[in-house]
């Protein structure tokens, strides 16, 4: 009997497709950006929205979040998420240029799509308290994980190459 997927905010984005599969096609396509010139990582994919290389950014910072957090909820008894402010994040870190910021999104994203692959059943039950969402699990943040990664590709995706 197959199991429900876990509803994330991104679960429409991710569908009924396998998380890992997932990140690890997404990673793929996300290395199709390095062809793109300074300027293609500066043009944003709608008036007001960040850069194509601040949404780099970004991606770059949530997979450090992410993993950290499934890391930690595994080696930490009674492990509790502490909250961010992804704007406040974004403005240590808005020079970094999109070449380094997509180096370290595709690095960081292999790295945590190896550990994934890597979890037992169990391990992926594990769970941990998010301030915002309550007792999650690392299945679900693996598949916040896959799906948060193709919302943000389909934007970058959608700049094309000029």
């Amino acid at each position: 009997m197959r199991r429900m997927a876990p509803q994330t905010p991104y679960s429409a984005d991710l569908g009924a497709r396998d998380p890992i599969d997932a990140i690890r096609e997404t990673l793929a396509r996300f290395r199709a950006f390095s062809s793109w010139s300074d300027a293609d990582f500066e043009r944003a994919y709608a008036p007001g929205k960040w850069s194509a290389r601040l949404v780099i950014v970004h991606l770059a910072q949530m997979e450090l979040a992410f993993g950290t957090r499934a890391r930690l909820a595994l080696t930490t008894s009674d492990y509790v998420a502490q909250s961010f402010d992804q704007d406040r994040w974004m403005s240590r870190e808005s020079t970094l240029g999109g070449r380094a910021a997509l180096d370290a999104l595709v690095a960081v994203g292999a790295m945590n799509a190896a550990f994934f692959a890597s979890l037992s059943t169990a391990d992926r039950q594990t769970t941990f308290t998010h301030p915002e969402y309550g007792a999650i699990s690392i299945d679900w943040l693996i598949h916040q994980t896959a799906g948060h990664q193709i919302h943000h590709l389909r934007q970058l995706e959608s700049l094309g190459p000029r």
